[in-house]
């Protein structure tokens, strides 16, 4: 038995596909589904989804949203989602130590806000890079 996975952002659909299971980033953490999972319904975080396709993990980074799961299907409505294909891990670690100074030098509210999503977004581009490159 698979779980049917549809991620869609408000541009395009992101995934749609069977897998054995899905790791999601919740806003309480992380959240693994395998089939025959209750329904639920649960707010996500910026953050990596992992997707096990056969034996294989796939990263996917989510940039917040809600999943709903029910009857072994998984639907995903997220602000925007970046599919991982290649990342550079020197590239993800030099992007998050660019985030953490410009949160570091931030001086308005406005800054600051904008400083802590990019931060969290440069995160999980070097987490899916450290998933994508094991």
């Amino acid at each position: 038995m698979t779980l049917k996975i549809r991620v869609i952002a408000p541009d395009k659909i992101v995934w749609d596909a069977n897998a054995e299971e899905i790791i999601l980033p919740s806003s309480t953490g992380q959240l693994g589904i395998l089939t025959g999972h209750i329904p639920l319904l649960t707010a996500l975080d910026i953050g990596v989804m992992r997707v096990r396709i056969k034996k294989e993990w796939k990263p996917i980074i989510l940039l917040g949203g809600f999943a709903e799961i029910k009857n072994n299907n998984i639907t995903i409505l997220v602000n925007g989602a970046e599919e991982i294909t290649e990342i550079n891990l020197e590239d993800a670690k030099n992007n998050l130590e660019k985030a953490t100074k410009v949160l570091e030098e931030a001086k308005t509210n406005k800054e600051k806000i904008e400083g802590t999503q990019e931060l969290r977004k440069a995160r999980a581009r070097l987490q899916a890079a450290i998933i994508n490159n094991n």
